[in-house]
């Protein structure tokens, strides 16, 4: 489990970099940057479904 909360803690700081670097621009970002947070934010949900289903197997 812990390396799935450092995995997620990584993804999520990763994510907010892109984030603020996009609101700086003062302007609508490229569609490749758009598409990496929109991908990350993909790969986020699916670690804390992972990260859930482990949750409750251990409490079964």
């Amino acid at each position: 489990m812990q390396k799935l909360e450092a995995l997620l803690d990584c993804l999520t700081a990763r994510q907010r970099e892109l984030i603020l670097e996009a609101a700086g621009r003062g302007m609508l970002p490229p569609d490749g940057l758009v598409r990496k947070i929109a991908e990350l934010e993909n790969v986020i949900a699916a670690v804390e479904a992972v990260m859930d289903e482990a949750a409750g197997d251990r409490e079964a």
